[in-house]
C-alpha cells in the first residue's frame, strides 16, 4: 500500500515589475495572471499605462509546464485539485514574501490596485482575506471566487473601496449559469460595493478598462 509523506523545504521563485516606483506613482498595481501565462508577458497588458504614475508588480505562479505538442511555450498555474490546500498555503506564503519585497510601494503606495485575471481571481481574493489588505481597488477579472470565502472574509475591507467584476460577454468560459452563480457570489460577499461591468469579447484581457481605472485613480 502506497503513502503520501510530506517534506518542508526553501525555494526561490521569480515575479515581473514595471515601471520604478517614485514620489511620481500615482497607482500601485499587484496583478495575477491567469493560467497558462508567465508574469513577465502578462505584465504587457499593462505597458500602455503612464509608466511615470503606474507601478505594476505580477507575482508568478510556481507551477510551470509546456504548452502544446511542440513543448516551445511555458506556462504556469498557479492551483490544481491535487492537494489544493496545502498548495494554497504555498502559494499565499509566496504572494507574502513578493509582498515583503515590494513593501515600499505596497504600503506607500497613493492607490493600491488589485487585479486579479481568470485563475488569478482565486489567489487575489484569498492572499486579500487571509491576510486583510486593504485596497482601493479590487477588480475580478473573468475568473470564479472561491466559493469557501464569506462576507466576514472581507468585513475589514474599506466600505470605500470598489469592487469591480468585469468580463467579456462571448466569455467561453462564462455561460450564463456561471454569470448568475459569480454575480450572487460577489454581492454576498462585497454588497453594494460591487459593480458588474461587461464588454463585447472573449476569455481575454480588457485594457481600455485598465486605462480607464489608472486614469480615475
Amino acid at each position: 500500500m502506497a503513502l503520501e509523506k510530506q517534506v518542508s523545504y526553501q525555494t526561490i521563485n521569480s515575479y515581473s515589475v514595471a515601471n520604478k516606483f517614485t514620489e511620481k506613482t500615482k497607482n500601485v498595481w499587484l496583478v495575477f495572471h491567469g493560467m497558462g501565462y508567465l508574469s513577465r508577458y502578462f505584465i504587457r497588458y499593462f505597458s500602455e499605462l503612464s509608466s511615470e504614475e503606474n507601478y505594476i508588480i505580477a507575482p508568478q505562479a510556481p507551477s510551470k509546464y509546456y504548452q502544446g505538442s511542440e513543448f516551445k511555450h511555458v506556462g504556469a498555474s498557479w492551483l490544481t485539485r491535487e492537494n489544493t490546500s496545502e498548495e494554497t498555503k504555498n502559494v499565499l506564503r509566496y504572494i507574502d514574501s513578493v509582498a515583503k519585497a515590494e513593501a515600499e510601494a505596497l504600503q506607500h503606495a497613493n492607490k493600491l490596485i488589485v487585479l486579479g485575471y481568470s485563475q488569478g481571481v482565486s489567489i487575489a481574493t484569498r492572499w486579500l482575506s487571509s491576510r486583510n489588505i486593504q485596497c482601493d481597488h479590487l477588480i475580478l477579472h473573468s475568473g470564479g471566487i472561491p466559493v469557501e470565502l464569506t462576507p466576514q472574509d472581507f468585513n475589514y475591507l474599506s466600505a470605500k473601496t470598489p469592487v469591480t467584476y468585469l468580463y467579456g460577454t462571448n466569455d467561453e468560459y462564462i455561460n450564463e449559469a456561471r454569470k448568475t452563480e459569480e454575480h450572487l457570489k460577489g454581492k454576498n460577499l462585497f454588497g453594494n460595493r460591487l459593480q458588474i461591468k461587461t464588454f463585447e469579447g472573449t476569455h481575454e484581457v480588457y485594457k481600455p478598462f485598465l486605462a480607464q481605472v489608472a486614469k480615475d485613480h
